[in-house]
């Protein structure tokens, strides 16, 4: 594992530079390669100001979506970002069909606990100085200049505020009391904002100074402290880390989603996607069908005019 993590107190991130260099972030498998294939050509259709490109996928899965790789695209192996120690098997109890990650220091992990952790590890390989995370099952709509990300020196940080003390986010006020575990704030500092977006950007100083608050107040790797609870969000432990520790320092906040997303519910008919995309918002480039939904991918690439 690459660590260049920074031990010790939280650290103010000085100023980006005027014109600072930045990579979109992807997490993947292989039951979504179709899925990331349809990101890609619309990342290099639609997105600029973007100098690079990671996949992040397991070990198994890199030849298979080594077939994306151009010179601004790399497919990044979890063993080139996560401990050796944490380790994936075909999970016995899913009758071999799902994947489980083992060890003798974080709890059973499955794939989406992995891939959040690959997003944060991706911080101490990477050397562009903003992280644009977008998920695979994205695509790109509309041209999008990444500039939106920053400006005087400063990267957008998602959040909507406040919405915590809403019913019906249980499980996001379980993250972040979670997040404030790991970063080692005082339980009685609760937060009711939340981060949880798709196409958000991140300081990738930021995430190391994170990495090193974590390890500084538990002793042990970040990996461990993080996989210790089975329900976690990367955006909110570096939410509360921005906000709780550096009190937003070198971020400015913004609660537009850049990319509307179908999360739950049946595939679209041919006229519903339609009115989907209809109802994009104007800062809105991007939609997202969450793959478990079952939308087919060759309808969607006949709907938004790529076959």
């Amino acid at each position: 594992m690459n660590s260049r993590f920074v031990p010790g107190a939280a650290i103010t991130p000085s100023p980006l530079r005027e014109t600072p260099t930045a990579a979109v972030v992807t997490a993947s498998y292989a039951p979504d390669f179709e899925r990331c294939r349809l990101l890609c050509e619309t990342v290099d259709r639609h997105v600029s100001c973007v100098a690079h490109h990671y996949i992040l996928v397991e070990h198994r899965d890199v030849a298979l979506f080594r077939q994306l790789e151009t010179n601004r695209r790399t497919v990044v192996d979890e063993r080139e970002l996560l401990p050796h120690w944490l380790r994936a098997f075909d999970d016995p109890l899913s009758l071999f069909r799902r994947r489980i990650w083992l060890s003798l220091k974080t709890q059973p992990l499955r794939g989406w606990h992995v891939q959040q952790l690959r997003r944060i590890a991706i911080a101490a390989h990477a050397r562009e100085d903003v992280l644009i995370f977008c998920d695979s099952d994205v695509a790109f709509l509309k041209p999008f200049d990444c500039g939106a990300f920053w400006h005087d020196g400063k990267v957008r940080l998602f959040r909507r505020d406040g919405v915590l003390a809403d019913e019906g986010y249980e499980e996001h006020r379980i993250w972040s009391r979670n997040a404030g575990a790991a970063l080692g704030i005082d339980p009685s500092r609760t937060s009711t904002h939340d981060y949880i977006s798709t196409l958000i950007a991140w300081r990738r100083d930021t995430v190391l100074a994170m990495c090193g608050q974590i390890e500084k107040v538990h002793a042990r790797c970040w990996v461990e402290v993080v996989g210790s609870a089975r329900k976690f969000s990367e955006c909110m432990i570096y939410g509360r880390y921005v906000d709780d520790l550096l009190s937003g320092a070198g971020h400015f906040h913004g609660s537009e989603e850049f990319c509307r997303v179908h999360w739950t519910g049946e595939a679209l008919s041919d006229d519903e996607f339609r009115r989907f995309i209809a109802a994009m918002a104007p800062e809105q480039v991007a939609i997202g069908m969450q793959s478990f939904i079952g939308t087919d991918i060759g309808r969607i690439r006949r709907l938004i005019g790529l076959d």
